[in-house]
């Protein structure tokens, strides 16, 4: 399965960027509004290429975030600037997973992802089910 968002500005905040309050002496994490907006986007978009029924075992996942391309950045060269990779494929993740792809992101056992400059911005998604 593969499929690409087409995405004129790829959200740039990540999972690790939550918000923290004291309550009653206890930290209390929560989703910054920047967060819901990326979780929204993202949610919305991979609904419209949810399997028909989860995938099973174990999944290879590919993506490619492809950032505009401009006066500095031409097509094809690779962005080196955050989000870190690691970071920003964790909230993608999470969405795939609310979405229902697979029953657990821990399914994923071999996942690459690239970010690099583009004519097309958006992310290019390829999920394979890998023999078990």
């Amino acid at each position: 399965m593969h499929f690409f968002i087409p995405l004129k500005k790829i959200p740039t905040v990540t999972h690790q960027e939550q918000k923290v309050a004291v309550v009653n002496g206890k930290p209390r994490f929560y989703d910054s509004d920047e967060i819901k907006a990326a979780r929204g986007l993202f949610t919305a978009y991979l609904a419209q290429h949810k399997p028909d029924a989860p995938l099973t075992g174990p999944i290879r996942l590919l993506t490619k975030w492809i950032y505009p391309a401009n006066n500095t950045h031409g097509p094809a060269t690779w962005k080196t600037t955050k989000p870190d990779t690691d970071n920003m494929i964790k909230l993608f993740k999470d969405c795939m997973t609310r979405c229902i792809f697979w029953n657990d992101d821990a399914q994923v056992c071999s996942e690459t992802t690239q970010k690099f400059y583009g004519n097309h911005a958006g992310i290019y998604v390829e999920i394979e089910e890998i023999e078990r």
